[in-house]
């Protein structure tokens, strides 16, 4: 797929890479855009809109009109995310889970967060179950961090937790045949065949809530548009088993601090990861890529272009909260009234005050992980 401006556009499950154009992700994938009708409805049940809705982070959906309808006729949604343990944890992966957070508590709901710690274990030879069940641990001090309720929350671990997921997972994997997964996940003859039915255990936790309560509850998997393809199958088999079809809210990709691409764990230089000091987050922020000129008198008399800029949108998107002050960062970009340097000096001192409180609720997390286990 290419973007408008001719590059090269490549979004998977996998892999993004290339300038990602928003508007055709969304027709290619048939998604529909959040509209201003949908924004103004959460903010009546929220009492405010998280800035991540405001500025437009999260900004396709899936049935996200009738998870609306469902909570005001009384039939709250469950929500359901994940992640997959393979390394630790950075802002790419914590951005969309502030923002489950916030669902979390507008909704005064239930959340299952799946850790596929199988399919990692699957996919990566070089994993043993040791080395499996020491990451996983590890991401789950950073999802606790978050600050998710522990009454309403429940994380489950794939390989600890199977017999919760396993009759489910049958269920819907009696209605899926290969060739449905081989094009939606690019499977090959070469293919284990752990990774073949793995599609079937991540669909799973969307139907979890419906089968223990014995009845029809809505559901709503907050998450990056990237994931989209793995929940096509659980929506297409879902009336086939009697329940809901899951619906999704989708999120744009958090930039690595090179130039391109969502930040990823494979090139650490260009993540914040959630364990780096301070002073390591601004030594990797003073060296990223900007939307800035080559020179000062440059960026003054030209200005500087924010929506390429990941220091830029990493002040728009999660460290400036006043809507005002954000405004005024991305206008005196464009217009040179401020320089790159101070652009990542200021983004490194919020960067800092947020570390140090994520650092200091992971070790608190110790002490009370076993609340949020299934």
């Amino acid at each position: 797929m290419t973007s408008q401006n001719g590059d090269e556009m490549v979004v998977t499950p996998w892999k993004v890479s290339g300038e990602v154009d928003y508007d055709r992700l969304v027709q290619k994938f048939g998604t529909q855009l959040l509209t201003d009708d949908l924004l103004n409805r959460i903010k009546k049940h929220a009492g405010f809109l998280h800035l991540q809705l405001r500025r437009g982070f999260f900004f396709s959906h899936r049935d996200f009109d009738w998870i609306l309808d469902q909570y005001e006729s009384g039939n709250p949604p469950v929500l359901y995310t994940g992640r997959g343990p393979s390394g630790k944890i950075h802002l790419g992966h914590i951005l969309p889970w502030i923002f489950t957070k916030y669902l979390q508590d507008a909704f005064n709901t239930k959340l299952y967060f799946q850790l596929t710690d199988d399919e990692k274990f699957l996919i990566h030879p070089e994993f043993d179950m040791k080395k499996m069940s020491d990451i996983t641990y590890d991401n789950i001090l950073d999802i606790i961090a978050v600050g998710f309720d522990p009454r309403k929350t429940k994380i489950i671990t794939d390989v600890k937790d199977i017999s919760s997921l396993y009759e489910l997972a049958l269920k819907v994997a009696r209605h899926v045949n290969f060739s449905t997964v081989k094009a939606v996940f690019g499977f090959e003859d070469a293919s284990n065949i752990g990774i073949i039915f793995f599609p079937a255990i991540q669909a799973a936790p969307a139907f979890l809530e419906s089968s223990l309560a014995n009845r029809n509850v809505p559901c709503l998997i907050p998450a990056a548009i990237d994931q989209d393809p793995y929940w096509r199958v659980a929506r297409d088999v879902a009336q086939k088993l009697g329940y809901y079809k899951p619906a999704q809210i989708h999120s744009k990709f958090l930039p690595g601090l090179g130039k391109g691409g969502k930040m990823s764990s494979s090139m650490p230089e260009t993540c914040i990861f959630m364990t780096d000091t301070p002073n390591v987050a601004k030594k990797k922020i003073m060296n990223a890529f900007t939307g800035g000129q080559a020179t000062v008198v440059e960026q003054k008399r030209l200005g500087g272009n924010p929506s390429i800029c990941p220091v830029g949108l990493y002040n728009y998107y999660l460290f400036e909260g006043d809507d005002k002050a954000a405004g005024e960062l991305w206008k005196n970009c464009g217009s040179g009234a401020i320089l790159c340097g101070e652009c990542k000096i200021l983004l490194a001192e919020k960067i800092k005050v947020f570390l140090l409180e994520h650092q200091k609720k992971r070790v608190e997390a110790k002490e009370t992980i076993e609340k949020y286990l299934m």
